[in-house]
């Protein structure tokens, strides 16, 4: 591709000869930069991309398209490669990816799943059952057998469009994608075709990011307003079900799931009833149109029967037979850091769960109280530089759900660990908790002091095998910790 080719429509500025410089690749990051590559320099919060055209300049790059904005802070007479101005840039990186790439996403059937929890058990859960599916997420992106790291739960709209293009050259046929609150408003999945949208839940999350409840909410409809979408699967136990269905356009189906009977007009209901959990795993019946099936899971988790729900409902949308989807999910395999389970058989059972909000640890809490444990522990912290609100909130529930808790450190960031437990701790009324500040003593101490019929829960980190200590990201791995002391454990 030329370069004209790839800014046609989107600036206003006459190229002449230089539109005819082919491209061999775009990069947003300085440092990736390759000879015969074009520079994409974005206004960020932090710096504008411009900071280092020289830089590239002297890397090989062959051109610099750049945002206008916050432009004029940097002399350019320097530089002499071409420099291609485009207003609003951000907004439109996804469209210039989408061109490079040659439209990856069109070849692909693309099913967004976006809601505060569930989004990753629901996303990997279906990339194990859809036939030749890949999966884009907070685990990373790639195929069942390896994932690749991202730095986002939705990557960045260049990276996002070379991944969907890697999936199409790899042969496969859809793809999972956790699409984020932050990656639906910066325009990260702009140019994305997807097939389908799915709506897990709303609860109190990155509220220091959009402000309130509402914004959070009208983030999240920006994938259900979606023109080119197929379908979509909603579920109608949330107050804003009706909410969501309202903005999908006329032409897409609709389909809700429940588990407390709870039927959309003009959708198709899918309904669990009777529904039985244990360590072992869930089950319950499924009803539909005429229709009523039992399902069986080993997955475990109250809240799983949801999740479940969302991956049958997502199936029959994709044309799967009712007997295929419930056949399939017996196959299910856990999620890294979902309700994973350890220990059991004589030693407390521990299960390391990602729950880093107030609903989802609620969530987690009341599954396991309903299966009588001699007593329920919990391990928590809650994370520096974000929404602080929460803090008191998951203390809260903590105090209410549990027999004995620790609060520790999660990611502490840039903030003063001390200063966030102290937060955490305005929220307990009573005294049956304790603080740890290291995480792993915390947690050592937890299933040490244990009995073998108690259950213990470490909650807020999952599949992250670090902690973010002043900007650097110390290794550190809740589930090799778990297993260590249990090992250990008399």
């Amino acid at each position: 591709m030329n370069i004209g080719g790839l800014v046609a429509g989107l600036t206003d500025q006459t190229l002449g000869l230089d539109a005819e410089i082919v491209i061999k690749g775009l990069a947003l990051d300085s440092r990736k930069i390759e000879l015969g590559f074009v520079f994409i320099a974005v206004a960020g919060a932090e710096q504008h991309g411009l900071k280092y055209a020289q830089q590239v300049q002297k890397k090989g790059a062959v051109a610099i398209i750049y945002d206008s904005l916050g432009s004029d802070d940097f002399c350019l007479e320097a530089i002499e490669i071409p420099l291609v101005v485009v207003d609003g840039l951000t907004a439109k990186l996804g469209w210039l990816a989408d061109r490079f790439y040659q439209s990856p996403s069109k070849g692909l059937d693309v099913i967004g799943i976006t809601g505060t929890n569930g989004k990753t058990s629901c996303s990997q859960f279906l990339q194990q059952l859809l036939t030749d599916s890949g999966v884009i997420g907070t685990l990373g992106w790639g195929g069942s057998q390896s994932l690749n790291k991202t730095l986002n739960t939705t990557p960045d709209a260049l990276a996002m469009q070379q991944i969907l293009a890697e999936f199409v050259s790899m042969g496969k046929k859809a793809v999972v994608m956790e699409v984020s609150s932050h990656g639906l408003e910066q325009g990260r999945v702009n140019a994305v075709d997807f097939k389908g949208a799915v709506f897990t839940n709303l609860s109190r999350d990155h509220l220091d990011y959009h402000g309130s409840m509402d914004e959070y909410l009208q983030a999240k409809l920006l994938l259900f307003k979606r023109p080119e979408l197929r379908f979509v699967v909603v579920n109608a136990d949330q107050d804003c079900s009706n909410k969501v269905l309202s903005v999908v356009n006329d032409t897409a189906k609709k389909w809700t799931f429940s588990i407390n009977g709870r039927k959309c007009a003009g959708a198709e209901s899918i309904v669990a009833k009777e529904i039985k959990i244990g360590l072992s795993g869930i089950q319950f019946w499924l009803y539909w149109q005429n229709k009523q099936v039992l399902v069986e899971s080993a997955i475990v988790g109250e809240f799983n029967v949801e999740n479940i729900l969302t991956v049958i409902t997502v199936l029959l949308a994709q044309g799967y037979s009712l007997e295929y989807a419930v056949e399939s999910v017996t196959t299910l395999t856990p999620v890294c850091g979902r309700m994973e389970c350890f220990g059991g058989n004589k030693k407390p059972t521990v299960i390391v769960d990602y729950a880093h909000t107030p609903d989802a640890l609620e969530k987690v809490l009341l599954g396991l109280r309903k299966l009588s444990p001699q007593k329920l522990c919990l391990v928590f912290g809650c994370g520096g530089n974000r929404d602080k609100g929460k803090r008191q909130q998951m203390a809260v529930v903590a105090e209410q759900l549990t027999d004995h808790f620790v609060m520790t450190n999660d990611n502490p960031r840039f903030e003063d660990p001390q200063q966030i437990i102290n937060d955490m701790v305005a929220g307990c009324k009573s005294n049956n908790h304790n603080v740890i500040e290291n995480r792993e003593q915390a947690i050592r101490a937890m299933i040490k002091q244990a009995n073998k019929d108690d259950c213990i829960v470490i909650a807020g980190k999952g599949h992250e095998e670090y902690q973010d200590i002043k900007g650097v990201k110390h290794f550190f791995s809740d589930q090799a910790v778990v297993k260590q002391v249990l090992l250990e454990w008399a």
